[in-house]
This record gives C-alpha cells, sequence and structure tokens, in this order.
C-alpha cells in the first residue's frame, strides 16, 4: 500500500495540466461505449422522475415545410427530440448519440437525414463543448460522426435545398480557449470531407449564418469576437461583423466596414441575422460600446427609500422588485435580501438607498448600448439603425446570451426578436411591443414563424416550448418530457421520499420520488411537482426533523429559510460589517447543515460561515480560503465545495473554485492547505469526508472552465497530507461529483459531465453506470439510505433514480463467487392482482426482482417451487457478467395451479379477471442454475394486514 502511495503521488505532482486534444475526447467516447457494452451494471436500470411541466433551454427547432405539426426541438444539454402531433407528445432522438449538447439542428425532410451541430453557442456558465457534427440517416436510431471534432460549439448549418450533400457550417470554436477549427465549412459530399472557407483568427468564430431564401448562393455570416474566463467575460472585439458570400459560402467579404453604417471596433458583440430575399438583411447587435453617463446617472432613488424602515419592510417585494429590475440591479440586489439588511440592524432604508444608488452609478459608468437594429436594402453593402433610442430591459448585462432576429417570410417590416422577453414589431424594426405573454419563460433563443400562415410562431426558451397561433397574443406549452437542467438534487427523510432540485433559470422544485409522468394533473390541476423559489435554483437542505424546513435560495449566495408549514420565507444570507469588503459568493453558494446538529448550517463566501440558529445569525469561521479576487465581472476566488466528516464534529473541508482545498480539524479555529500535489488552479467540484474511516477524503476537480476535459478524481487516507489518482480507467470527461456509498465503503459513485460511473473498490476500477441515462451531462448524486436509493440530478434530462440495494451487497465475498443470489423481500399478497375496477382499465399486477449475480456470461435456469416441492414456474435467461434480474410477475400457469389445489384442498388460489393465477400466500423456493451449480433463495408471500 505504501508503494501504491508513493507511486500515485508521483503520478499526481508530474501529471501535465491542460487541453486535451479532440483525439483524446474521441477516444475518451469509444472509451465509454466499451465500458456500457462491458459493464457489471448493464441489468440495472435507472428510472426519470421528471419533473416536466418546467423545461430545460431550448436552442433550435426545425419544422416540415409540408406539415408544420411536426418537427424536431433541440435543447442545449438534453438533445433532440421529435413531434408529429404539433408538441402534444415528443420522442427522444438522440439517446444513442455519445453527446446530448446540441448547438443547431438542420433536418433534410425529403431525405429526412438529421444534421446536429453539437455544442451549445449561447457561452453561459453551462454551455457545454461539442464532438463536431452528427448526422443521422435513419432518424436518429444510428449516429454518424463527420468531422470538425475541434469545434467544441457549432452555431448553424444550413442544407441546400437543391443539393443535399451541400452544407454549410458556421463554428463558434472553443468557449474558454484558443483554438483554430473554427469559422466556416462547406462540405459537397455529404460531410466526408470539409473545406474552411472563412477562418478569422483563434479567438473568433461565427455565430450566425443565414441564406437568401429563394437563392442559396447568397448567405451573410456574422463573426463574433469574445473572451470567456471563469472570472471574467468580454463579449465583443474588433473582429466581430458581417461577411457575405455570393457563391454559396465558398467565398466571403467584409460588408459591416466603417463607411457601411454598421458599428465597427471593440464594441461589436454577438450578431444574429435574418434575411428577407436577395437585397433585404436584417440584423441585431449586442453593442457593448458605453451609452452616454448621463442616460441612467442618478442622485436620487424613489420614494420607497426614503420611508421609515417599518414601511419599507410592508413594501410588497414584488413593486421592490421591479424598481430594482428597472435600473439592472435584479442579479446583485433583490427585495429580500435589502430588507434582511433592514430588519436585523445591518442598515437603515437610507443606508441601504446609498448602497443601492452607488450600484446604480456604478453600473451607469459601465452603462453599454445593448439591442439595436439594423437593416439592409441593398444586399448588405449599406446599414440603417430602424429605430430610434435604445432598446431597454432587453438584453440586461448579457446580451450575449441571445442576439437572435426572425422575419416573416411573407411580411418584410414584421421581425421578433428573441431577448429575455420575446419583442415583434410590425413597422421595420422603427417600433416593439413585448409578447412575452402568459405561460412564456423568460429568455429566449429561437423564433420559427410558419411562412404559410403568418402569426404561427414556434418559441424556444430557457424553460422549453411555447407556440401560438394568434402572433404571440396566447401560447400554450410543449413541455411534456423531462429536459430540465439541474444543478443540484436532495432528498428528505418522508416515505416516501420527497425530490429536491435546483435548476437552471427555474428556481427551486420538490415533488414525491414515485413520480411517473402522466398528463392527468392537467385534470386534477396539480402537478406533482412544486416550486420553492424562483432565479437559478442552487442548492438545498432540508431539516433531518421537520421535513417543513428548507434551506435553498438562488444564484450567487441569496439563500432562505423557507417553513413551507407556514408560508414564510426568510433570507438568511450572511452579509459583511460596515465598511468591509462585500463577501464572494459562488454562481452555485455551496451549504451544508450539520449532521452532528441540525441547528448548524454552513455556508461559503471566500469565507466558511457557520450559523448556530439556522442562519439567523452567523460567524466566520475562517480566513479567506481561496487565491483571493481576480479582477472581472465574474465572482470568483469562492468557496464551492463544503464536507463536514460525519464521524468527527469540527472535522471540515472546503474547496475552491480557484483550487484550493482546506481542512480544518478543530472546528475552524485552524485551517490547513492540502491541495499543494493536487493539480493546480482547477474548479473544485466536490470535496467529500468519508463516513466510514475518519482519515479518508476524495476531493474531483474540473477543468471544464478551462476548456480542460481530463478526469480528476482523488483519495486520501490520511486528511489529505498525501493523495492516490482513482481516476484509473474512467473516460476523460470532467467531474461534477463524488458520492461514498453509505453501507458499502469500498462503493463510489461519480458523476461527469458525460454519464454516471460507479466502483466496487475505492476507484481502482470503475464501471458504467448509466442505462436508461443517455450520454448528459450528471452535477449531482444523493443517496437516500432508507429507500436505498441512488438520485441523479441531471443537467439536461432532468432527475433519474435507481434501487441500490443489490449494488451495495457486491462485497468481496460475493464478487468472489460464480453466482450468487440476492434475498428477496417478503411481498403482500393483494386483492388487486390481475383485477381491475372496469372492462376498459389495465389490471395491477405484482412484480418480484429477482437479483443475481454471475461472473461470466452464461445461459441460466430460474425456477420457483412451491412447499410441496413442486415447480410451478420455470424461465431459461442469458445472464452477463455482473448483475442480473428477472421481473416475475408471480403469476403461475393454470395446469401448474390446478395440481396445487388437488393436493392442499385450503389453499386460496383463484383465477384473476385477467385470466392468470398468482401465487398464494406461502414460503416458495428461487433456484437459479448455472451449469452444475446452483443457488437458492426463499420467495414468500405473505398476508397483507
Amino acid at each position: 500500500m505504501k508503494k501504491t502511495l508513493f507511486f500515485s503521488a508521483l503520478i499526481v505532482q508530474s501529471f501535465s495540466w491542460g487541453q486535451v486534444s479532440a483525439d483524446a475526447i474521441q477516444k475518451a467516447l469509444e472509451t465509454k461505449k466499451q465500458m456500457e457494452s462491458q459493464s457489471l451494471f448493464q441489468n440495472v436500470v435507472f428510472d426519470n422522475v421528471g419533473p416536466t411541466v418546467m423545461s430545460g433551454r431550448v436552442v433550435d427547432v426545425d419544422v416540415n415545410p409540408e406539415n408544420p405539426i411536426e418537427f424536431y426541438v433541440g435543447y442545449a444539454s438534453g438533445g433532440l427530440w421529435y413531434t408529429n402531433n404539433n408538441g402534444m407528445s415528443f420522442s427522444p432522438v438522440m439517446d444513442s448519440a455519445p453527446t446530448q449538447n446540441v448547438g443547431d439542428i438542420a433536418i433534410d425532410w425529403k431525405r429526412g437525414t438529421i444534421w446536429v451541430g453539437t455544442g451549445e453557442v449561447n457561452s453561459s456558465r453551462s454551455s457545454y463543448a461539442g464532438i463536431g457534427i452528427l448526422k443521422s440517416e435513419d432518424k436518429g436510431k444510428t449516429w454518424q460522426n463527420m468531422g470538425l471534432l475541434d469545434s467544441h460549439h457549432i452555431s448553424r448549418i444550413l442544407i441546400n435545398p437543391s443539393n443535399a450533400d451541400e452544407v454549410v457550417v458556421g463554428v463558434v470554436g472553443h468557449l474558454y480557449s484558443k483554438n483554430e477549427e473554427r469559422g466556416i465549412f462547406k462540405t459537397t459530399n455529404g460531410g466526408k470531407t470539409w473545406n474552411k472557407t472563412l477562418y478569422i483568427d483563434d479567438e473568433t468564430g461565427i455565430i450566425d449564418v443565414v441564406v437568401s431564401p429563394k437563392n442559396f448562393n447568397v448567405q451573410y455570416a456574422a463573426s463574433w469576437s469574445k473572451d470567456r474566463k471563469a472570472w471574467d467575460f468580454i463579449g465583443s472585439g474588433a473582429t466581430s461583423g458581417i461577411y457575405k458570400s455570393e457563391d454559396a459560402g465558398l467565398t466571403w467579404k467584409l460588408f459591416t466596414t466603417a463607411e457601411s453604417g454598421f458599428p465597427v471596433g471593440e464594441g461589436v458583440g454577438r450578431i444574429g441575422l435574418a434575411v428577407y430575399d436577395d437585397a433585404t438583411v436584417y440584423a441585431v447587435l449586442d453593442n457593448q460600446f458605453k451609452r452616454p453617463l448621463e442616460s441612467k446617472k442618478s442622485n436620487s432613488l424613489p420614494i420607497a427609500f426614503s420611508v421609515p424602515g417599518d414601511e419599507f419592510l410592508k413594501i410588497p417585494n414584488k413593486s421592490l422588485n421591479s424598481i430594482l429590475k428597472n435600473y439592472g440591479l435584479t442579479e446583485k440586489f433583490r427585495a429580500e435580501n435589502i430588507k434582511h439588511w433592514i430588519q436585523n440592524g445591518y442598515l437603515q432604508p437610507n443606508e441601504a438607498a446609498k448602497v443601492v444608488l452607488e450600484a446604480i452609478n456604478s453600473l451607469a459608468e459601465k452603462e453599454v448600448i445593448g439591442a439595436e437594429v439594423y437593416k439592409s436594402s441593398n444586399g448588405g453593402k449599406n446599414w440603417t439603425k430602424t429605430h430610434p433610442g435604445f432598446i431597454d430591459d432587453f438584453f440586461y448585462s448579457y446580451g450575449y446570451y441571445f442576439s437572435v432576429i426572425s422575419v416573416d417570410p411573407n411580411d418584410v417590416n414584421k421581425i421578433y426578436l428573441s431577448g429575455v422577453p420575446i419583442i415583434k414589431s410590425n413597422d421595420g424594426g422603427i417600433t416593439f411591443t413585448s409578447i412575452s405573454e402568459d405561460n412564456v419563460h423568460a429568455d429566449h433563443h429561437v423564433v420559427w414563424v410558419n411562412p404559410n400562415k403568418s402569426g404561427h410562431l414556434i418559441n424556444g426558451n430557457d424553460g422549453g416550448l411555447n407556440i401560438s397561433y394568434d402572433d404571440g397574443a396566447h401560447w400554450f406549452k410543449g413541455n411534456s418530457h423531462g429536459v430540465s437542467q439541474f444543478y443540484a438534487v436532495n432528498v428528505d427523510e418522508q416515505e416516501p421520499y420527497n425530490i429536491y432540485g435546483g435548476m437552471q433559470d427555474n428556481g427551486v422544485w420538490v415533488g414525491p420520488s414515485n413520480y411517473k409522468f402522466s398528463s392527468e394533473w392537467y385534470q386534477t390541476g396539480k402537478y406533482p411537482y412544486e416550486n420553492l423559489i424562483g432565479g437559478d435554483g442552487m442548492q438545498i437542505q432540508i431539516d433531518k426533523r421537520n421535513p417543513n424546513i428548507v434551506f435553498t435560495g438562488f444564484q450567487f449566495g441569496n439563500y432562505y429559510r423557507i417553513d413551507r408549514a407556514n408560508n414564510k420565507r426568510d433570507y438568511i444570507s450572511p452579509v459583511q460589517k460596515k465598511g468591509e469588503k462585500p463577501f464572494r459568493y459562488n454562481w452555485q453558494t455551496p451549504i451544508l447543515l450539520s449532521s452532528h446538529n441540525q441547528e448548524i448550517l454552513y455556508m461559503g463566501s471566500n469565507f466558511l460561515h457557520r450559523s448556530m440558529n439556522q442562519g439567523q445569525t452567523w460567524t466566520a469561521i475562517s480566513p479567506d480560503l481561496t487565491q483571493g479576487a481576480k479582477e472581472g465581472n465574474v465572482a470568483f476566488g469562492t468557496i464551492a465545495a463544503i464536507s463536514e466528516s460525519p464521524l468527527q464534529f469540527g472535522l471540515l473541508y472546503t474547496g475552491s473554485d480557484d483550487g484550493l482545498v482546506h481542512v480544518s480539524k478543530d472546528g475552524g479555529a485552524t485551517w490547513n492547505i492540502i491541495s499543494g500535489n493536487l493539480p493546480q488552479n482547477r474548479w473544485i467540484s466536490r470535496v467529500v469526508a468519508s463516513a466510514h474511516k475518519k482519515e479518508r477524503v476524495y476531493v474531483t476537480l474540473n477543468g471544464y472552465r478551462n476548456d480542460d476535459f481530463t478526469t480528476y478524481v482523488y483519495m486520501s487516507d490520511d486528511f489529505g497530507q498525501t493523495w492516490i489518482n482513482i481516476a484509473t480507467n474512467l473516460p476523460t470527461s470532467p467531474v461534477n461529483v463524488l458520492v461514498e456509498d453509505n453501507v458499502n465503503e469500498d462503493v463510489l459513485y461519480l458523476g461527469t459531465d458525460n454519464g454516471v460511473y460507479v466502483s466496487l473498490n475505492k476507484g481502482s476500477l470503475w464501471n458504467d453506470f448509466s442505462n436508461g441515462i443517455p450520454n448528459v451531462a450528471v452535477h449531482d448524486l444523493v443517496i437516500q439510505k432508507k429507500a436505498k436509493d441512488l438520485v441523479v440530478g441531471t443537467h439536461g434530462r432532468s432527475i433519474y433514480k435507481v434501487n441500490l440495494e443489490p449494488v451495495q451487497q457486491l462485497n468481496e465475498k460475493v464478487l468472489a463467487e460464480n453466482l450468487h443470489v440476492f434475498e428477496i423481500k417478503k411481498i403482500k399478497k393483494s386483492k388487486e392482482w390481475g383485477n381491475n375496477w372496469s372492462s376498459w382499465a389495465k389490471a395491477a399486477e405484482p412484480k418480484a426482482e429477482i437479483w443475481f449475480y454471475s461472473d461470466s456470461d452464461a445461459e441460466v435456469v430460474i425456477q420457483v417451487e412451491n412447499s410441496l416441492k413442486e415447480v410451478v414456474f420455470s424461465q431459461k435467461i442469458k445472464a452477463v457478467k455482473g448483475l442480473n434480474n428477472l421481473a416475475y410477475d408471480l403469476s403461475i400457469a393454470k395446469s401448474k395451479a390446478d395440481n396445487w389445489k388437488k393436493k392442499d384442498k385450503k389453499l386460496k388460489l383463484e383465477e384473476s379477471k385477467n385470466g392468470k393465477y398468482y401465487l398464494p400466500i406461502s414460503i416458495n423456493k428461487i433456484s437459479i442454475q448455472k451449469g452444475k451449480e446452483n443457488v437458492f433463495t426463499n420467495l414468500e408471500i405473505i398476508e397483507s394486514k
């Protein structure tokens, strides 16, 4: 063991930390596919437990021009979905593909060929990289990778309607680093080979490509220069502009020159394009040039801040938040936290007013022009801004996330802009009105306009899909499938237990663990999942003594103590003292209720804070546990992970977003850095104190924000003094979460940006553990100990769960056996078996899961013997190496039932309405035979009380 520790430490120290090549990513995908086919857990199937009512981010739609009720929808990290009933139901198309990360889709409706450009282009915190261009010629059953492996993020795919093998593709390129596979690429042989026809530089990609509706030769492309880091995002640059091709994308010329009328220079941000005909083209620009200072500078706040404290606290939160939103402060200030300052004596209303006023004027100095619309009527040679003044309250501070424009193919003056709301213009962009009506989520990314029916719109946004037939006056949702993007999940101690989850841009939700998708809630009026709070939903802690007490919140450390029973919500986040620098909070701020005392709550900023009364008061129990503040416009230098040992109160660990891991063995009195021999300057995604050995701790690191996809997983058995690399055979993919099994200390579960894995030997070897889950980013894992369920929070396909009981029993002894059958819990007999309340309803059927382990692929015979030692059920199945199961419905043949009744006159064994006979109250024996070997267990049916 000492040799292994020493050798592993050398590996850690000599490891080269940097970007991973496209070839390495491709090899990782092949490795994962191989692991899936060889996993010991091929027969362990995960169930999706919703929710569906609140969806995930839509990035594109493609509609059959001959039949608009048939279309495909692409989700940022939830794959591709198909409907042929106008969105009433959807089926997944990319579940067999190696990724669920979508940038753009294009359908050749004549051939039925599907093209997917992988890697979302919206440049958000969770815009996952892709693996190039995927193509399917059998409606998604199989997929081919057609190249551009290092593109990472693909914005547009254009198919020549006259020649389906001629395709033009826009590539944004890497999100966090420089690369050369960006620009415009063209194929004339269906993707077998590609020619780069437009390349600007290794920091400038193509964010949009559009084509004249009746002339494939006329194309426009929008270039975008940006620089995203974990701590800073510059969303504009001098190389951003509009190019035109008049030879179907073979050659390109820059049309936005200083003389063209379109802005040029460092302030030119993301551009979206829409073509009406060969001469007419619209562009929406995220203009990052500064506004005149006087346009937003203020010397006073609304009268709301001048009233006494008691009166201020009575102002409705909605009214106060509207004031803050008008000044662009909603990300930093909310009514709840300002009231918290005043209520707890941190500030008086007039002092709070000064803080907010300072923030307003600070923003004013940085206030950018924002959304602008330009039009060219001479094929892009000259451009004119369509509207006077500014389009306010539309992009806010994140125009990089939008800049999409659509034009009605039958009305040159009718355009639609996608932003925080959707807005439309009927006069060519001179004036705009909002069409973000009821039932429509904020943050919009696509508006499809029916070329054969004006006013028929399909809209994709952060909350899913909406459809309108009256030009946006009314909308209905097309959310019937689980594509929510979860950051965090947790469970309570109820029976059945509830699942809690924080979603990207969709708040925090709670719902029953036994959820199954059904549209019945339209009839009852109550969806099984319930919303707890808005914003970007973050981490959740539940008081084990009282499940009505929930701690959760939204981005950048805005957390609340929610009393669900009394409909009460208290803002609890720590606030710096007067004169001190503000605390730095991570986008997903970690919180933790102590397992030793549910009154003790921990929360991380750049300090670790501890409350002894569930957030009413706080004490910082650490120095700054990061590398310090970093200049930029994104919060950084923050604690990203917290863990407390279940075995020792006061044994605490923290991990920061800038790569530091600290330990305190005395409740925060002293702290030591233990990350010196770990990869440096990588986001600490998890630090996990073992529940089985006090000295043991696990750490995972994530290089996603460096375009580094290396799999970083480490274990220490000496409080972090030395580390063992336990990534071993894991495919290359950033790691988000690690969970230690609570029953079997050798078992670990891991979530990466491409799936779930399990190890039976503390990381010496890993198995794929994702049957039922497509290749999607897994952000969080949690075990419900009583139910023995693993709950999986994915960032794109909602929540899954699986029962762990057979997995937890795979100890060294079982794994050494050739064949092993697991004990089956007693089953209560029910009168409902095989019966139904109506001839139109399905009969209820029982099920016994017969789990067994085989050390090899083999044919096995499973038999059930009754108390008379007669075989009443027999089935031959092909077992695979690993866990196997047979779902037995407890039925027996009529001949077996008749024979049994003849020999036991007291036996109650009657035919059910569905014509089946089910095992009566009895003790039966299950035998599994593999070759000459037999194993046995009991199957007992007991009386229901």
